[in-house]
């Protein structure tokens, strides 16, 4: 199909705004803003904290696409992201509801869990349908464009959500801000759903006449492709840096270095705008040399943001955060997109949205447990009035050297292993 037809161009504007409108969905139902319904429903801080490893280990459930898979899957991509999104609604409605508390609660944990397992089994579908969409050699710019629509629209959209919450929070009508809320995703439901009826859809050549495959087998088969594994091995080491450090941070923001909510809404504003600054540069990049070339230097300047960490304390948070804050969205704004693409850089068409589940799975699960592992040290540095081994130090700036040496592994890993197989066939 040729890429300049004015359906494609119009599906290709659509999955923009897509992208954008699920993006806010998803501010609604994360961060302070699912802090304040747990808190509202009567969820100790220790359930909270569950529920919100569940939703990053919810990537494990990618891998149930492989039993979605078909050649056409925009039907069944958009059935289920409306009911997806429907039981994120539902939580909104849940506060509001009578019955007892007990109840509230295992029907908040019932709807979350389901609504992230659905979101989960459909994303890599998803992603493959409307990423097949732009041409090869455009789309780091075409990302790029996507990315920085959703991050400046979405600052904007929970800058407004959250001063409309604190006013209501503060008149004592948090029940209101609740009800408005499940409005607002409402119509952000409608309008995500009209942008996918209305994207066309290429389908994937299976090249098997025909002959439907078993989604087990199938699976098996993706884990036996070398070139699979070796992107997949670089999503594990980035998550390892990424898990051992950043979870850690928020709290030595607010405790050690004493920053206010006020600063951490600023630093919050320019990492938006600095990544977003910096996305079309990189998608040109991208397309000019590679994706592969792209995520090594961004993994580099990354590295080098968590090692400004290494030394950052008290007298000096507010500079050398704000320098490694200014460095990992400068890192961010091409990591992310890089990582989705050497998929579909190295895997055939009909093997990228097993690669995607695949990679996203694992990497979340050691992800996870790396957080675990490394929350006992913390914990350890902590009560042993921040020294390790007799040397005084903050855990964090502790944790910020482990994320140091994993992003150099991975700097290294794409030079060793990543950059070679792009000569070779997909």
């Amino acid at each position: 199909m040729n890429m300049n037809d004015i359906k494609i161009r119009r599906s290709r504007f659509f999955y923009i705004i897509e992208a954008a409108l699920e993006y806010f969905i998803s501010i609604l139902v994360a961060g302070s803003y699912l802090a304040t319904l747990t808190a509202e429903l009567g969820i100790s801080d220790g359930l909270t904290g569950v529920i919100s490893s569940f939703i990053s280990l919810g990537c494990l459930f990618q891998l149930l696409s492989v039993f979605l898979k078909r050649p056409r899957v925009k039907g069944i991509v958009i059935a289920l992201s409306v009911l997806n999104q429907l039981l994120f609604l539902l939580l909104y409605l849940i506060p509001l509801a009578g019955g007892g508390k007990q109840v509230k609660i295992a029907v908040f944990m019932i709807a979350i869990f389901l609504a992230y397992l659905i979101y989960n089994s459909v994303h890599p579908l998803k992603i493959n349908w409307l990423m097949s969409l732009c041409e090869d050699k455009k789309r780091g710019v075409f990302t790029s464009q996507k990315e920085i629509v959703s991050l400046l629209s979405g600052m904007i959209f929970s800058f407004a959500t959250g001063t409309m919450i604190d006013h209501y929070k503060a008149k004592g009508e948090i029940e209101t801000a609740f009800l408005l809320c499940g409005v607002t995703v409402f119509v952000l439901i409608l309008l995500h759903t009209f942008t996918m009826l209305f994207s066309v859809e290429i389908p994937v050549e299976s090249g098997e006449s025909g002959t439907k495959k078993n989604p087990l087998r199938e699976m098996l088969g993706t884990l036996q492709d070398k070139t699979v594994v070796k992107v997949t091995v670089l999503f594990v080491i980035w998550h390892l840096a990424t898990s051992s450090a950043t979870p850690f941070y928020g709290t030595y923001l607010i405790k050690e270095l004493g920053f206010s909510l006020q600063f951490v809404s600023i630093l919050s504003i320019v990492y938006s705008l600095v990544r977003a600054s910096v996305s079309t540069f990189w998608g040109k990049y991208a397309d000019k040399n590679s994706f592969a070339s792209m995520v090594r230097l961004c993994l580099l300047i990354a590295g080098i943001g968590f090692l400004v960490n290494v030394f950052t304390v008290p007298s000096n948070g507010a500079v050398f955060y704000t320098i490694y804050y200014a460095l990992y969205a400068v890192a961010m704004g091409g990591i992310n997109s890089a990582l989705t693409n050497l998929v579909f850089d190295y895997v055939a068409p009909d093997t990228r949205s097993n690669a995607l589940a695949l990679s996203q799975a694992v990497s979340g699960v050691v992800g996870f447990v790396t957080t675990l592992i490394v929350s006992g040290l913390v914990t350890h540095i902590q009560n042993g009035g921040n020294t390790l081994f007799g040397i005084p130090v903050y855990a964090q700036q502790v944790v910020s050297a482990i994320a140091f040496v994993f992003t150099m592994a991975a700097v290294a890993y794409v030079t060793a292993v990543i950059i070679p197989v792009k000569g070779q066939k997909k």
